[in-house]
């Protein structure tokens, strides 16, 4: 069994075989599952994706000349589209400031990533890519550091830290910031709270891309794990949680039914209108976001807004 397959037995295992349903939002990116998102993004509701690339075609430069990395880590990185503002702002810097030497992408769809990397290769052909498969929750331990890497600046953008929940958040922030030499830098994308009706709207496209995009979870399960579910027997259930101020993403089994996962030695029954929750996107305050990277150990030294302030960009240095 191959270590992807044992996270994700032990995932389901864990997140399926107890009250309340949940399931880590990383099994919904297979390759599949990011060709979905990549169409997401170009949804007109879905606002994120252009709101956080207007503030790294205004401030890439800015953040280039701030920052001195000689490598560039991207956690998480799909397709590294908006990350090639930063790496051609680098590229301008570097005849100022000396050259971005390395760029190491990492995620855990494996073909996205190589296309990934083969195309931003090719584009900078003096940059040494350096593809991770892994999970960014789980190995930062392996991204490359010392002497070889020089200062690195890590981009975790697309508010993809929103997908945590509060304690993880926690952890997470904690662990890089253990990862990075005092000095090193965080770039973190983080999507601002904003009315309620932007927000349902940005999750339950009247298309239905996102609702294929959450159900593709149960697919990757039924592939991987040899289980049984039946999608059609499932609804999409996205729902605004107030007090968490977090966009909720669930599917709801419309009518009772038996599922069995082989690959996990689980069967789970579902009751009618009973709930697995597969992904969830905080929604963030910008003085939030500089207290709780304060509390890792991380300061944020400039941070940027697109025009309407519906997303932010923090750039943190390593205490």
């Amino acid at each position: 069994m191959s270590t992807t397959t044992r996270e994700l037995v032990a995932d389901v295992r864990r997140g399926l075989g107890s009250r309340p349903l949940r399931l880590p939002p990383k099994w919904l990116y297979d390759d599949a599952g990011s060709e979905l998102f990549d169409a997401i993004t170009r949804l007109e509701e879905y606002y994120p994706t252009e709101a956080e690339r207007a503030v790294l075609a205004a401030h890439a430069d800015e953040i280039a000349d701030v920052c001195d990395a000689a490598t560039l880590v991207e956690l998480g990185s799909g397709t590294s589209d908006k990350t090639r503002l930063l790496l051609d702002a680098f590229t301008d810097a570097g005849r100022r400031h000396g050259p971005l030497r390395s760029f190491v992408p990492l995620d855990v769809a494996e073909a996205t990533l190589a296309d990934a990397a083969e195309r931003i290769a090719a584009r900078h052909p003096g940059l040494a890519v350096t593809p991770v498969v892994g999970d960014f929750t789980l190995d930062l331990g392996r991204l490359p550091r010392g002497e070889a890497t020089g200062t690195r600046l890590v981009a975790f953008l697309g508010s993809t830290i929103g997908n945590l929940y509060a304690e993880e958040r926690r952890a997470f922030l904690g662990a890089l910031a253990d990862v990075l030499e005092p000095g090193e830098w965080l770039l973190l994308g983080t999507d601002l709270v904003k009315p309620v009706e932007r927000l349902v709207a940005a999750y339950d496209d009247s298309s239905g891309v996102t609702e294929r995009f959450v159900l593709n979870t149960l697919r990757v399960l039924n592939r991987e794990l040899d289980a049984d579910f039946d999608l059609e027997a499932f609804a999409y259930a996205p729902l605004w949680d107030h007090r968490l101020q977090r966009m909720d993403l669930r599917l709801r089994s419309e009518r009772p039914q038996r599922v069995t996962i082989p690959g996990a030695d689980l069967v789970l029954d579902l009751g009618a209108g009973e709930e697995i929750q597969v992904e969830i996107s905080t929604k963030f305050r910008l003085d939030g976001v500089a207290a709780d990277l304060a509390e890792a150990g991380l300061e944020a030294v400039r941070t940027w807004t697109d025009a309407p302030g519906d997303f932010g960009v923090t750039l943190a240095r390593r205490r």
